[in-house]
């Protein structure tokens, strides 16, 4: 660990500046993926939904391996069940998100401007389910993350397109979650951004750190580390374990705002979701 944060001054002192709040969100955007393009020049945009397996072609080599028996298409399945199973008063999740399964993942996360909020796509699964009078699903894993890796397969090839309204409340939101991936945290004291933005494409260990440009394209994932799919606040919550700092419950106001931010940051790629990885 020391020979990463030493590595991590070096490179901290010749990367671009971070993010500053009095930057729009469209200034944001541009700066963060330029940074990328900048970073890894032989890589195309598109790849980067491919994260770590964009940059490094040994990991990659495996990884197309093992998408040739994907582990995650048992969940899908089960997430196709999940979505055509009736609730007990008759409804369904169509009756809360639509016919068109592929039209729900781009709209999240979003923001609601008559509660204020920013709503994810595994709230308003629970949301439905409650307002059916059905118990909700746990946020991490398991049911939720099975039906939102259905919603997400049908949504393969279409674009990320996250909109930050022009309203204070909004913007006040976004900037939250543009702090929690810029500051340091745990008694590592490393960000978000430490990682996934100045030393991606280095090796932490035996591992390599991927890009955060791409990072929310392929949520839910299957990861062999869990033996199972998971949703991205469970990985939001593994992130701050491994820093050594007290993770936030899944769906708190800070992994809801930090997604917003997040997502939005891989504008213009397209959505490639259930994903695999380590």
């Amino acid at each position: 660990m020391k020979k990463l944060v030493v590595g991590m001054s070096v490179e901290l002192s010749l990367a671009v500046p971070p993010l500053v709040a009095q930057a729009s969100p469209a200034d944001d955007l541009k700066a963060f993926q330029s940074y990328f393009k900048k970073r890894f020049p032989d890589v195309p945009f598109d790849d980067f939904v491919n994260g770590v397996y964009a940059v490094d072609k040994g990991s990659r080599a495996q990884w197309e391996e093992i998408e040739e028996f994907p582990p995650y298409e048992i969940d899908v399945e089960k997430g196709e069940k999940i979505w055509n199973t009736k609730f007990k008063n008759g409804k369904s999740f169509a009756s809360c998100f639509g016919e068109d399964v592929g039209a729900i993942k781009p709209r999240y996360p979003h923001w609601d401007a008559k509660e204020g909020i920013v709503r994810t796509l595994e709230e308003d699964i629970n949301a439905c389910l409650a307002g059916n009078g059905e118990k909700p699903f746990k946020y991490k894993k398991g049911k939720i993350a099975q039906l939102s890796a259905y919603i997400a397969y049908q949504a393969r090839g279409k674009t990320i397109d996250v909109k930050i309204p022009d309203d204070p409340k909004a913007l006040a939101a976004y900037e939250a979650g543009k702090h929690f991936f810029y500051a340091k945290r745990g008694q590592l004291n490393l960000s978000c951004a430490d990682c996934h933005v100045y030393y991606s494409g280095n090796k932490i260990r035996a591992d390599i750190l991927s890009p955060a440009l791409g990072h929310l394209s392929h949520f839910p994932v299957y990861r062999s580390k869990w033996g199972g799919l998971g949703t991205v606040h469970r990985r939001y919550g593994g992130c701050n374990k491994q820093v050594r700092a007290k993770p936030f419950k899944a769906q708190s106001k800070q992994y809801k705002q930090l997604e917003f931010f997040h997502t939005y940051m891989s504008n213009g790629l397209k959505f490639n979701g259930p994903g695999a990885r380590k």
